[in-house]
């Protein structure tokens, strides 16, 4: 079972009791509490438990922080999976078809103004009680200073994610309205109808964190410090410069994206006090036990086994994303890698992206033959990170076997495709210790928000921005030479040991042969001419971010942040619609860089609340 470390729970005035869990305190649960119980130390640390686990939303698909439904499915690196019927209204997001009562959004509004919720609560009770935690220490300040710089990262943290998905024009609810109301109605449109953009309210308590935060928490890693608001503060401001039309015009922040970023990276440790750094191999990045906290670690939800009782929702790995049965243990089909995702990793002999999409214009890697049985052409060469992402028919899915047949592997090949998530499921030998031992689609492993890879591809980017395209280079190179180091390598079917079997191919990594490597692997720097103007260095620095980031939940806010939104995702159905047909009538509107508040919200606000722009 994937969970935040240690039970507890909380409750406050209207609250009523929630049981949660946190990776930092050992709390004993406490029941029907009430607001006075928790103005003290001991209340405001379990409230500040309770604001953690609000990381770990409990909605199956749409509000949950991989962000897979937004992020991937929606920015065309994955296909919904399942079939066709089940889930409505991820099948209207998924082809574009979404209206404003799509049930997703309302959960996702919800799930992230409950997060606000929670952080605002902790700012109430703790002012409440200030002298005392004023006198109290913290890890390196006072303990109040410290629980509001982390209560203020939180709700900078929430309004961002609403601002992702529907704009800047959302209502932004701080600690002042809940003292005056629980439930505060918070309107997004002044006297005179103007929208209230809310970027400096967010900026503002991301600054706090910042200046606030301790470098670690060395005991109580789960916790955020300076550093991971630090990067956070950098990504908001990021779309502040871009051509995200969230609204409020572009404004040039990133001489201060710049600045940020290289405190980060001369700086900042993780909690366990390691200087950030990429993770040797890309694939340990994923695998439970290995990276956490070692320096990619920057914002994680920090996760561990508790108990035997399956939770089925939980932010990553959880049965719904699972795989279908095929490899010993049981999921609902949902989260397929998409045809275009997939054979984007092929590369060219010298192993370098085919920008140009070209890939599009040869088969994909896996195809079905006359008995609808998958076939992968493993002779074509593939950037590494392919098969740590996406799960290939004739490849390794990590220890559990080699996939060979098609029952069981996918629920439904003509809605989902033939791949399978492979970043979040766990290993067959971490049953038990590193994973639930009666169910298996669950593992320990943090789920990564930020890393350090992003912070790497966010300066370079920055650079690009400020007319240093060249110097920018090194840093996306850093990235993609990382992936050199590592590969998945071929097994026996049976046993899964290492073997020299017939579908064995020679590994063109660095030029190495006779690796026993699964596939074709090559990855090549990219050269000193694709840094020689501002477009050819974004145009390695976009590629980079989808292939390090893919399965990540990062492609669609990605896409609207650059402003090419509707281009590349009608490039997108155009292509997929080949072989799946539910895209054959899809469109993607240019205005759709932001989806709309859901009308739900706008009908209880009653008149509060004005649509966003690109959606009146």
């Amino acid at each position: 079972m994937k969970k935040i470390f240690i039970y507890a729970a909380m409750a406050a005035m209207v609250m009523g009791v929630t049981t949660s869990c946190s990776d930092f305190l050992d709390v004993k649960p406490v029941m029907n509490k009430q607001e006075p119980d928790f103005v003290s130390q001991e209340g405001v640390t379990q409230l500040l438990t309770g604001m953690y686990a609000k990381l770990h939303n409990t909605a199956y698909f749409e509000g949950t922080l991989t962000n897979y439904v937004y992020g991937d499915v929606m920015g065309g690196d994955a296909n919904k999976g399942s079939t066709y019927q089940d889930q409505p209204d991820f099948t209207s997001l998924e082809t574009y078809t979404f209206t404003t009562d799509n049930g997703y959004l309302n959960t996702k509004w919800g799930g992230c103004y409950n997060g606000v919720f929670f952080a605002n609560n902790v700012m109430k009770i703790a002012d409440q009680c200030k002298e005392e935690l004023s006198a109290a220490a913290g890890q390196e300040k006072d303990f109040y200073t410290e629980a509001i710089a982390q209560a203020r990262f939180m709700r900078g943290f929430w309004h961002f994610e609403v601002v992702k998905l529907f704009g800047a024009a959302v209502p932004y609810v701080d600690d002042t309205a809940m003292k005056e109301n629980v439930n505060p109605q918070v309107r997004n449109v002044d006297e005179s109808g103007n929208y209230i953009y809310i970027w400096d309210k967010i900026v503002e308590d991301l600054q706090f964190a910042y200046d606030n935060l301790p470098d670690t928490w060395p005991t109580e890693k789960g916790r955020v410090n300076k550093w991971a608001a630090a990067a956070l503060l950098a990504k908001v401001k990021m779309y502040q410069s871009s051509p995200y039309d969230g609204k409020n015009g572009t404004s040039d922040h990133w001489a201060e994206v710049k600045t940020i970023l290289e405190d980060v990276m001369a700086n900042g440790k993780d909690n366990n006090g390691t200087k950030y750094r990429l993770a040797d191999t890309y694939e340990e990045l994923y695998t439970a036990g290995v990276s956490d906290w070692t320096g990619e670690s920057v914002f994680d939800i920090q996760a561990a086994v508790s108990g035997t009782v399956e939770q089925t929702a939980n932010v990553n790995g959880a049965w719904h994303i699972g795989f279908n049965g095929a490899l010993g243990t049981g999921g609902w089909g949902f989260y397929q890698p998409s045809y275009d995702m997939v054979n984007a990793h092929i590369v060219d002999a010298n192993g370098l992206p085919l920008m140009d999409k070209s890939y599009r214009n040869q088969s994909v890697l896996t195809t079905l033959d006359s008995g609808n049985l998958p076939h992968t052409d493993l002779t074509v060469y593939t950037d590494p990170r392919l098969d740590v992402s996406a799960g290939r028919f004739e490849t390794p899915y990590l220890d559990w076997t080699v996939p060979t047949r098609l029952d069981g592997w996918v629920r439904d090949v003509s809605n989902g495709g033939v791949y399978l998530n492979k970043k979040n499921i766990p290993r067959k030998a971490d049953k038990g210790s590193l994973s639930n031992t009666t169910q298996t689609c669950s593992t320990t492993k943090n789920f990564h928000l930020i890393r350090y890879a992003d912070v790497l591809l966010w300066y370079a980017e920055a650079l690009i921005q400020l007319g240093q395209p060249q110097e920018a280079g090194k840093y996306i190179n850093q990235v993609r030479a990382r992936a050199a180091n590592g590969y998945v390598k071929a097994a026996d079917p049976a046993t899964m040991a290492e073997t020299t079997s017939s579908y064995v191919l020679d590994d063109k990594v660095n030029g190495k042969q006779g690796a026993n490597a699964a596939a074709n692997y090559r990855i090549g720097l990219y050269p000193d001419s694709q840094f020689s103007t501002k477009d050819k260095a974004l145009e390695a620095l976009r590629w980079e971010r989808r292939i390090e980031l893919c399965m990540e939940g990062h492609r669609w806010y990605d896409l609207a942040r650059w402003g090419i939104i509707a281009d590349v995702l009608n490039d997108y159905v155009k292509y997929e619609s080949q072989y799946l047909t539910k895209y054959s009538n899809s469109v993607y509107s240019p205005k759709w860089v932001t989806l709309p508040i859901p009308y739900n919200e706008i009908l209880k606000m009653d008149g509060l609340l004005v649509q966003n722009e690109n959606w009146k």
